[in-house]
């Protein structure tokens, strides 16, 4: 498994915000937590990628033990992750973010790189190179010079998604990506996600964008009020009695 999740649990102040949380993530799979706000998801991520450490329970990602490992560390080992409000560093060109997505695979040590050896330059080539290749598939290749902070909340939430990628990591949490971008951006979105399963990276993504999620997404998890209440493929939890009234319901009630 890409990422298992064993009786996890987290309160704050008293409230229990995650109640015995099991779960397991397939490798090469695209997997989608879903449910109503507070239901735990982004604690659920900042669980598992240790930012919060969890009062009870572990995670493992592809077999190794993440408890006590710092968020650099997890990162390291190929769990990385994006956040729900976009982070475009200022003062940084578009291009210039999506490079720094790249400083954990940076192989060359300092002292090579003050030399500007042969082989650093080889490498930051590479790097340049894939950098500006997912900026086209984005759309945002002729926006690479332009200051990042300039760009709207959509192209930065995009920005954000090639970012991370640039750090070629096995299983990849996306917190919901599709906030903010208008239709066509969401499908730019879909393409590059799935495009991004078809090379072997497995994805989970916490979104609420529901034809997204059941149009992409292998497996889904479902959370209410913290607990797990259905996992399944979308076609089974689409017809939940419990995930109609926790969540597709509701949104349907308020629609």
């Amino acid at each position: 498994m890409a990422l298992e999740a064993r009786g996890l649990y987290k309160s704050f102040g008293g409230v229990l915000a995650i109640a015995d949380v099991s779960f397991s993530v397939r490798e090469g799979s695209l997997t989608a937590a879903i449910g109503p706000n507070g239901a735990g998801k982004t604690t659920l991520f900042n669980l598992v990628t240790n930012l919060y450490p969890p009062d009870a329970g572990s995670a493992s990602c592809f077999g190794i033990d993440l408890t006590g490992h710092p968020p650099d560390t997890v990162a390291a080992l190929g769990l990385v992750r994006t956040f729900q409000t976009a982070r475009a560093f200022p003062g940084m060109t578009v291009l210039e973010n999506v490079l720094v997505g790249a400083h954990l695979r940076v192989r060359a040590r300092a002292w090579q790189q003050a030399l500007w050896l042969r082989a650093v330059r080889d490498e930051e080539r590479a790097i340049r190179r894939q950098a500006e290749a997912l900026l086209e598939v984005v759309g945002l290749a002729d926006r690479r010079d332009d200051s990042a902070i300039s760009l709207p909340l959509g192209a930065q939430k995009l920005l954000e998604v090639i970012r991370a990628l640039m750090a070629r990591p096995r299983l990849l949490l996306l917190d919901e990506p599709a906030a903010g971008l208008n239709d066509v951006e969401t499908a730019e979105l879909a393409r590059l996600l799935l495009a991004v399963r078809a090379a072997g990276v497995t994805l989970m993504v916490v979104e609420h964008n529901m034809s997204l999620v059941m149009g992409i997404a292998d497996d889904i998890i479902v959370l209410d009020l913290g607990r797990v209440i259905a996992t399944g493929p979308p076609a089974a939890v689409q017809v939940n009695p419990r995930v109609i009234e926790a969540y597709l319901g509701r949104e349907a009630e308020t629609a």
